[in-house]
């Protein structure tokens, strides 16, 4: 009882808008590529989240939102009946946990490869700017990056509709709403920052124009969810998939000031620099969001329990996420409220390998 006394505010239930949370854990979205080369989810997948129920909150890997969208080997994705149906397991395994999840809608933009799309078509991207990397997991092996083709301005009314079709098959699914990708140098992210936008149209230049598409996504999926059931995650210190700008204080400042008018279900930030830091000026810090964006912050990437409770306990964060320890600790919750000692990492090999081993197999405390 002393620990949960000590991690008392982490493990205090929460409002979440109109959704009651057991308590303020989030299980963060992290790809584990364990839909097969249908992207359809399955049985497996079920049994891993429920095995991580004890989170007040999931949110799902990421989840491509259409053929175009993917970039990743054997991620799930929403863009057909037969995958819409093959959520709902997860789903019904999840709740039968008395736990809320979120589906992570996901288009990878330029981190993807012709391979990965119908007739090889190339990858898509608010300007064909290549990511600056070694290469990319294909499904034809790894392969250096390609320099990806430039939206058409008549093309994104498109892809803002695949992001309202997705999150309508989330809702048929029986999500409980979604969470928006807009971080870690995807398309989302792409637009948001000028070193990926160079666009000279109504989506680029300014940073009023730049966040025009994130704009036109979320008041999309406000069609079908309310605003208290949709999110957005952003990451403003990563340099992952090749990103930072050096206007990100300003782009990032904004946008939260512009999310903040729609009254979401929570603004998850990635503050921590787990994904590797852009390093041109200070990390931007939860406090500095709070500053301009007054409802719910979830903070993500390297907290522990102790961290993570004192950010809530000095009002930085409403919630915290946690990605890596709920991959080898599934009872991650139960070992905060106890205080007992973690697993030990899951190894690297494992962590998008396609089978049940280092996903499904890790001991209960």
């Amino acid at each position: 009882m002393q620990v949960q006394t000590q991690l008392s505010s982490l493990l205090s239930p929460f409002e979440l808008r109109d959704l009651s949370l057991k308590n303020r854990v989030a299980m963060a979205p992290m790809t584990r590529a364990r839909a097969g080369v249908e992207r359809i989810p399955n049985s497996m997948m079920a049994e891993y989240y429920a095995q991580r129920a004890g989170a007040g909150l999931i949110i799902t890997e990421a989840t491509v939102i259409s053929d175009q969208a993917n970039g990743w080997q054997h991620s799930p994705g929403i863009y057909t009946e037969e995958m819409t149906e093959a959520w709902k397991q997860v789903v019904e395994a999840v709740h039968n946990k008395n736990t809320p999840i979120f589906l992570q809608l996901w288009h990878c933009g330029r981190a993807s490869h012709s391979s990965f799309h119908q007739n090889n078509e190339p990858a898509v991207a608010p300007s064909a700017i290549k990511i600056n990397g070694d290469y990319i997991h294909t499904p034809i092996g790894k392969q250096p990056y390609e320099t990806p083709r430039a939206l058409e301005t008549d093309e994104i009314p498109l892809v803002v509709e695949n992001y309202r079709k997705a999150a309508e098959n989330a809702k048929k699914a029986g999500f409980d709403g979604v969470e928006i990708h807009g971080a870690n140098g995807y398309l989302i992210d792409e637009f948001l920052q000028s070193k990926s936008n160079q666009r000279t149209d109504q989506y680029g230049g300014s940073v009023e124009n730049r966040y025009r598409f994130l704009k036109e996504i979320v008041e999309a999926i406000l069609t079908v969810y309310p605003a208290s059931r949709v999110a957005v995650r952003l990451s403003p210190n990563g340099n992952y998939n090749d990103m930072g700008s050096p206007d990100y204080r300003e782009t990032f400042l904004y946008v939260a000031q512009q999310l903040n008018t729609y009254e979401l279900s929570y603004l998850h930030i990635v503050d921590g620099l787990g994904f590797g830091f852009h390093e041109l000026g200070e990390p931007m810090t939860l406090t500095e969001f709070r500053e301009v964006y007054s409802g719910n912050l979830m903070g993500n990437c390297g907290y522990t329990a102790e961290s993570a409770d004192e950010a809530i306990k000095n009002g930085s964060a409403d919630l915290i996420a946690f990605g890596r320890p709920f991959i080898s600790n599934p009872d991650l919750v139960e070992r905060f409220t106890n205080g007992w000692p973690l697993n030990p990492p899951a190894e690297i090999k494992d962590w998008y390998s396609f089978g049940k081993e280092g996903y499904t197999d890790f001991p209960l405390a």
